[in-house]
């Protein structure tokens, strides 16, 4: 990797929480030396209001919207360095083949937009949620990008995502 500006790409089934909230993050906290986008491989359509809500500090936009993966896999697509899926269903889903071969990696976090017993408890979801990913993003950052090729950016991606 080098020192240009590193494209990454967060995956979730709905792309409706916590892969928007990834790409909030990533795009504040990391500055001029990351562009984070998120999809979905079934997007909801519509964005959870606690995630805009945790999103809103960082730069949240209307323009950060729950869409389709396909476009980002389609012929003339920015190309990816990293691709990181943020739920369980879509590490397991089978994935589009990725325009420039980027470094692959799964961060696995619960979904909080599944907590639906109280108010209270699905904020509390969606709080942690956002508190993971910001921990991630934050060791995300923390790598020497430019020291590393794309396996061994890999293997650290893969790494944050057990932390």
């Amino acid at each position: 990797m080098n020192q240009r500006v590193c494209n990454v790409l967060f995956l979730c089934t709905g792309n409706s929480a916590r892969s928007i909230m990834a790409e909030a993050l990533l795009n504040m906290l990391g500055e001029d030396r990351f562009r984070a986008f998120s999809a979905g491989s079934r997007p909801g359509g519509k964005v959870q209001p606690e995630a805009a809500e945790l999103a809103q500090p960082l730069g949240y936009q209307e323009r950060m919207r729950s869409k389709n993966w396909d476009q980002f896999a389609a012929a003339g697509a920015q190309e990816m360095d990293m691709v990181i899926a943020v739920c369980d269903n879509a590490a397991g889903e089978s994935c589009p083949v990725w325009p420039g071969h980027p470094a692959v990696a799964h961060w696995g976090v619960p979904d909080p937009a599944a907590v639906d017993d109280s108010e209270d408890r699905r904020r509390r979801a969606f709080v942690s949620a956002f508190a993971t990913l910001r921990r991630r993003v934050e060791l995300l950052i923390a790598l020497p990008l430019d020291k590393l090729d794309r396996l061994a950016a890999q293997g650290k991606l893969r790494e944050i995502g057990e932390q």
